[in-house]
Formats: C-alpha cells, structure tokens, sequence
C-alpha cells in the first residue's frame, strides 16, 4: 500500500476538487492511498476586503505550497486560476485535468440572460476582470464587491443584496447548486480568467514516485490550452488583480487565443485574437501580449494597477 498527502482548501469546491482527484489517483492506481489535508489560506481568512487591498499574490495558495515544500503534504490541488504564473523553486504543475466550461454566468432570482439584466440592477462580482468586461459591454448596469464561498454567495443573492451576481460556471456546476438560475455569458462579451474550469495539480519536482502517479491525470488539450494562456500573463507580468485574461480554445487542427486588457471601470478595453498551429500556442500568446501592449494595453495596466494598489500611477 502507497500512501500519499493530498492538500487542499476547505471550501466546497475545493474539496469537490481535491476528492475528485483523490479518486481518480486511487482508480488508476491500486494500492495507492490518498488522504486529504485542509489547509487555510489567507484568501480564506480574508473575505472582507477586496484582493487590491491584500498584498503579495497567491492568496489561495501560498499556505498550501509552503506544506508542500516543507513536506506535510505530497500533492496539492488547485484551481488553475488560482496558482500564479511562477511557482516556488522547488514546486511544479505535474497535471492539468480535462477542464470544465470555462465561462462565467450570471445568477439571479429572476434567471435572467446578461442581456436581460434591467438598467441600473447592481452585479456582484469580485474579479476586476469581469467588472472591466461587463462594464464594458453594459454601462448601464452597478457593480459590487463580494467574497465569499459559492454556497455564501448565491445566499446573499437569495436574501436580496445584489440583483444579480456573476460567477464561473465550473464551480456552481460541480457543487450541484440549482436553486438559482445559472446563464452562460458568451465569451465574446466576457472572456474567462486564465486558467477557469481547469483543476490543477501541483507536486515536489524532486518526487518522481508523487508526479509518476499523478502524470495519469494529464488531459493534453487542456494542459495546451491553459499553458497559452499562462504564457500571456505571464508576458503582461500579470495577475489576478490585473483586469486582463486570455483564453485558448482548439479548433479543428488550430489553437485560437483571444485576449483583452481593460480599465476597472470598462471605459477603455482592448480585444484581439491569434490563430495558428497547436505547437505554436506559447508563442501566438506571447505576441498577442506585445500587441496588446503597444496598443496601449501598457498604459492601461499601468493605472489599474496603481489604483488597486492605492497610490498613484508610476512615471
């Protein structure tokens, strides 16, 4: 019998996650044993304020990565979006699984379609990137902040806070939530986070036996889909906080990229799109990062950044 240490968050969805690797490891491996550890993160702890607030990056991963590397856990799951661009020396993505619908949709009471929101209906959201894109494409409409686990969040939905609430649709899907209306947003008004829908799994590079076992779960399209678009954020030297994604779709024997770089309040948003072959996706992100850029998505980011760290745009 082979035993290894699984960490994971202890919200619903991640340990949906992290029990959903637990048995696939478990069915393609007989013998081997995994045991989930819950690990607080300081997303977890902090609900209160928004992530511009909080310093550093990696909210939701940097207590589990720190077990990793000191060794009380041998494997972490992740979702995708969450893990930064670079992991620590020492660490590495030893899996991507098949990914979910990456989009995001709104919920409300109502079941109302994006573009059945009435004017002046205020949309909680947490991620500036959505607030950009939405904003973008209905002025007309409020934001708000919220936090907070998917089950807290459809309750302050439910009991009236906001009117209407946008959310990833791999996570209200995978918890089995129906008592709200879920409506997919069309990527071509709102394109998902780097990474959304896809789960995540992340070991020691020094451990073969741990990445052997997990190297199982590996879903080729979906490691070169988020590994593109890993690679444009990386390129804008990006992050959560930064109201900027891509997102890479393959289509026939091509990988198609698209990607956007916008303000917090959606006044100015700029889109484009690369195609090419599915060797080349790094490099069709990469550049779609530079065009971006010298577009004006450098000035953009700039200043985003700058007020979500509260001081003043730099020189």
């Amino acid at each position: 019998m082979s035993r290894r240490i699984l960490g994971t968050r202890g919200s619903p969805l991640a340990l949906w996650q992290a029990r959903h690797v637990a048995a696939r490891l478990e069915q393609a491996h007989a013998g081997l044993s995994v045991e989930l550890l819950i690990i607080k993160t300081e997303g977890d702890r902090v609900t209160d304020r928004p992530f511009g607030e909080m310093p550093g990056r990696g909210f939701f991963v940097k207590e589990i990565e720190d077990a990793l590397l000191d060794r009380t856990i041998d494997l972490a799951v992740h979702s995708l979006k969450d893990l930064p661009t670079e992991q620590p020396a020492g660490l590495g993505i030893a899996a991507v699984l098949e990914r979910h619908d990456p989009r995001d949709a709104v919920l409300s009471v109502a079941g109302w379609r994006f573009a059945e929101v009435p004017a002046g209906t205020t949309v909680a959201t947490g991620s500036p990137r959505r607030r950009s894109q939405l904003l973008n494409a209905r002025p007309d409409l409020g934001m708000c902040l919220v936090r907070g686990n998917v089950d807290t969040r459809i309750r302050k939905l439910r009991e009236g806070q906001f009117g209407a609430m946008v959310l990833a649709m791999a996570g209200v899907e995978r918890l089995g939530i129906t008592e709200v209306p879920l409506r997919p947003i069309p990527i071509e008004i709102c394109l998902p986070a780097v990474g959304q829908g896809a789960v995540a799994v992340e070991t020691r590079a020094d451990d073969a036996g741990t990445r052997g076992f997990v190297e199982s779960l590996v879903h080729a399209e979906t490691l070169l889909c988020v590994t593109a678009e890993r690679a444009f954020l990386h390129r804008l030297g990006g992050g959560c906080l930064a109201p900027t994604t891509a997102h890479a779709r393959i289509e026939g024997s091509e990988v198609v990229v698209d990607a956007m770089v916008g303000d917090p309040d959606g006044r100015r948003l700029l889109r484009d799109r690369s195609r090419g072959q599915l060797r080349d996706g790094c490099r069709l992100a990469e550049d779609l990062a530079d065009r971006l850029l010298a577009a004006g998505g450098d000035v953009i980011l700039r200043d985003a950044r700058a007020v979500a760290g509260g001081g003043p745009p730099p020189a």
